[in-house]
């Protein structure tokens, strides 16, 4: 995509949004961040573009006929101020645009965190403007291969565990999009011969045109982001997006076990690879009595055992298997594949080991910011469990959350907005070992008092974490430190 000269509305001052403005101000663009936040602080805002675009710097710094006799603080030097300068020329704007500020523009690229259906947006529209997303910008820009991963849950365990599966194969990788590293901070920097691995969400897939991952993956689809998307219609037609633009020349991994992404296998563009941990498949993965299977043309081979994982629980065993697939058929063979999956620990914020206190095993499931998530976290339990709950509330029920506990959880604690509509589910269920609490730090003092030894107390909140908190990473580091604190 030719950029040179370009007027670019940026909406949304986010890290997504910085870095894409970066970007676009890098490849000879005129973007314009927009935040639609009155309280925006602009100067906060202009000292992380100066950041992002100091990783530009050297590609844009010529160097004289002196330059292998410059030293580290001579390029440093030069890196910084190329970088002012640069941020300097990007506008920042807040709280409205006018018509004025609209003239000229020839594109808009959206934040992931910025609905379609607002006024603003139809503005946009009106006017013809090309509306893109960060990821379409960064894929326009980017070489080499990509895999990409969606799905309601696993998303980001399934990606880390790709990302190193290449890494460890291909001497690195680029590991992109959702996980929290924008796509636009490595697309400029990949070459031909490199594989890109990202995680897209469902609000990624929204803006997207001519994304194409050459292997791509629908790990499930259960109810979320219902605030956003309206219908679980809409939900469902968003993750398929991601397989939009595949051919028959690439690869689409798929759970069998999932009735949507079974679905939309029949329709799928790519060749489909299924995994399954309930039932055989035709060609793919599945799970028998805890081996993982391989089956290819007819022929079946025994990979590996989940007891040699670090992963717990069956969902991960599924995340292994749509791993496994996505891997091979970008070119990995099998025993590099097997080898660093023995290896891989959970990444953090997902069923994360904390701490044992008094005979207490605590562990940090921020990432469990919907039901299914927190579902699948109380499954990988091995023992009776104190929950902390509660947060954001993303009109999801949490009727088979509740059912899920099946004797496993010993006590319920509820924080955060949706704490009453969770205790009165919990209720109408017959579960009334629940406890309210005002914040974090409250729900960790009262864990800790109410859990017996041999117990584990889990943070799975079921929720999102707005509202209380900046993001779940935000969370799931304050409940660590709370956790550490504990004397």
């Amino acid at each position: 995509m030719d950029l040179k000269g370009k007027k670019v509305i940026v909406v949304g001052a986010g890290k997504s949004g910085i870095a894409a403005a970066a970007m676009l101000k890098a490849n000879g663009a005129e973007p314009v961040i927009f935040d639609e936040n009155s309280s925006l602080d602009e100067e906060k805002v202009h000292g992380k573009l100066i950041s992002a675009m100091t990783r530009y710097a050297l590609l844009n710094i010529k160097p004289g006929p002196d330059a292998k006799y410059a030293t580290s603080r001579d390029i440093a030097k030069k890196s910084t101020a190329y970088a002012m300068k640069a941020a300097g020329e990007i506008t920042i704007k807040k709280d409205n645009l006018t018509d004025m500020d609209l003239e000229g523009v020839e594109m808009v690229v959206m934040s992931p965190g910025v609905p379609l259906d607002t006024p603003l947006v139809d503005r946009f529209r009106n006017r013809g403007m090309y509306i893109s997303g960060e990821i379409e910008l960064a894929y326009s820009c980017s070489k080499g291969r990509l895999i990409a991963i969606t799905g309601t849950n696993g998303k980001t365990t399934t990606t880390a565990l790709t990302g190193q599966i290449v890494k460890d194969y291909y001497g690195g990788a680029k590991i992109v999009g959702n996980i929290g590293n924008p796509y636009t901070d490595a697309a400029v920097f990949t070459r031909d011969n490199d594989v890109t691995v990202a995680e897209i969400s469902s609000f990624q897939l929204e803006t997207i045109h001519e994304f194409h991952p050459q292997v791509s993956a629908i790990l499930n689809i259960t109810p979320d982001h219902l605030n956003r998307h309206h219908t679980m219609e809409n939900y469902v037609a968003c993750k398929e997006l991601i397989a939009k633009n595949q051919t028959g020349e690439d690869f689409c991994v798929l759970n069998y076990s999932d009735p949507y992404t079974r679905d939309f296998g029949s329709r799928c563009p790519a060749k489909v690879l299924w995994f399954s941990s309930e039932c055989e498949v035709e060609e793919g993965c599945f799970l028998q009595d805890g081996d993982i299977i391989r089956v290819s043309g007819g022929q079946k081979s025994r990979l590996m055992n989940v007891s040699e994982m670090k992963l717990l629980g069956r969902h991960n065993a599924e995340n292994v298997m749509a791993a496994i697939l996505m891997a091979e058929a970008a070119g990995i063979p099998m025993d590099s594949i097997i080898e660093t999956i023995k290896n891989f620990k959970a990444v953090e914020h997902r069923i994360e080991y904390v701490r044992s206190f008094k005979d207490v095993v605590y562990y940090n499931d921020s990432k469990g910011t919907n039901p299914d998530a927190a579902i699948k976290a109380i499954q990988a339990m091995n023992r009776r469990t104190v929950l902390i709950g509660g947060g954001y509330d993303k009109q999801n029920t949490y009727d088979e959350w509740i059912e899920a506990f099946d004797g496993k959880v010993s006590k319920l604690i509820l924080l955060g907005q949706t704490k009453t509509k969770i205790a009165e589910c919990a209720a109408k269920h017959g579960f009334n070992d629940y406890i309210i609490v005002n914040s974090l730090e409250e729900a960790v003092k009262k864990a800790a008092e109410v859990a017996k030894p041999g117990e584990a107390v889990l943070l799975s909140p079921a929720c999102a974490s707005w509202g209380m908190f900046k993001d779940y990473e935000e969370r799931g580091r304050i409940f660590k430190s709370l956790v550490n604190e504990l004397r």
